[in-house]
């Protein structure tokens, strides 16, 4: 899975090198980063049934039409599909969290999600929205601490953009 240090290090070897002072500065900025990331994956593992909720109603209350016969909300099974494709990509930014890079998405999440998307006829639109509201509903300190909710927003931003 990537990470920094993993990414780091693969490069270094890949090069026939020592990681050099800015790939360690790299690693070591990182790591201190680490303990406001675990707490933005703590407070999202600890509520994150709520925060799928949220995101989800967000969406089908934006996209009202996606209930609509014939779209993918059109009945109660696929609208559970769709809360459980959030909760899916909720968990991935999770693991991004603990791992301290975007590995988990990038490998689980984004590749080849359009195209799924695409020929399922969902919209990555809504799955976009649902998670801009998320990002845009943080609230600091009430939901975490400020560089906990950096580091959360960066990957939901992260997100949003491989999807858009």
């Amino acid at each position: 899975m990537k990470s920094v240090i993993t990414t780091v290090v693969s490069a270094a070897d890949a090069a026939g090198r020592f990681p050099s002072n800015s790939d360690l500065e790299s690693i070591q900025g990182n790591i201190q980063r680490s303990a406001a990331r675990l707490e933005a994956a703590e407070k999202l593992a600890g509520n994150h049934e709520a925060v799928v909720k949220e995101a989800g109603d967000a969406c089908f209350a934006k996209y009202a039409y996606l209930k609509n016969p014939g779209e993918a909300g059109e009945n109660q099974e696929k609208i559970n599909k769709c809360y459980r494709d959030v909760d899916h990509y909720m968990r991935l930014v999770n693991y991004c969290l603990v791992v301290g890079g975007t590995g988990p998405l990038d490998e689980w999440g984004i590749a080849g999600a359009r195209e799924v998307y695409r020929t399922l006829n969902l919209p990555t639109s809504a799955y976009v929205a649902s998670i801009a509201y998320t990002r845009d509903r943080l609230c600091v300190p009430r939901d975490m601490s400020a560089q906990a909710g950096v580091e959360f927003s960066a990957y939901l931003d992260y997100l949003i953009n491989a999807l858009s």
